[in-house]
């Protein structure tokens, strides 16, 4: 099984985002599950893929040629797919999983989970996407969320287009793999 994650590159966040990211790649990689990111070699990114990695699960980092340029690639992926372009990078990351969890993450990891939940809302992904929200990172997002099923802009069908974990066992568990 493969699973997306989408997650900060910061290395400055408070420790319990930092635990969590651990806690989540070492679940992964015990199951013995492929870890799917941006290949980045700092931040939360680069937690779970060590996590992963040292419990012996593997990780697929697909990243843009100009971020291999600024040698933000991890150095110690099993694969590494270098696309042209952000586009193309989130495509084969949603292409080539069978589930995506949001952890924490500034406006590249907020970007990703918005475009794979309308991807979702449109048809375009049918997997389950999963949004953990360690230390309630993700409240106002999902309050604005709300708000605007509230006020019709959004559908919420069901299946829903997203689920909420409060820890990385959780989140793995609604993966549903």
């Amino acid at each position: 099984m493969t699973i997306t994650i989408y997650a900060a590159s910061s290395p400055q966040v408070a420790p319990i985002y930092t635990q969590a990211a651990k806690e989540l790649g070492r679940f992964i990689g015990q199951k013995g599950f492929t870890c799917i990111n941006g290949a980045g070699k700092r931040g939360l990114m680069a937690q779970v893929t060590d996590a992963v990695l040292e419990n012996g699960g593997s990780v697929i980092g697909i990243i843009p040629q100009f971020m291999v340029d600024k040698q933000w690639c991890h150095p110690s992926l099993t694969e590494c797919i270098v696309t042209p372009d952000m586009h193309t990078r989130k495509q084969l990351m949603a292409q080539r999983s069978d589930a995506c969890i949001a952890l924490p993450g500034g406006i590249g990891t907020l970007e990703e989970l918005l475009e794979i939940i309308t991807w979702k809302q449109l048809g375009l992904h049918s997997k389950p996407v999963v949004i953990l929200n360690t230390n309630g990172f993700f409240d106002d997002l999902l309050r604005m969320l709300a708000r605007a099923e509230r006020e019709l802009f959004i559908h919420h069908p069901h299946p829903p287009l997203w689920t909420v974990a409060e820890t990385p066992e959780e989140a793995l568990k609604q993966t549903g793999l």
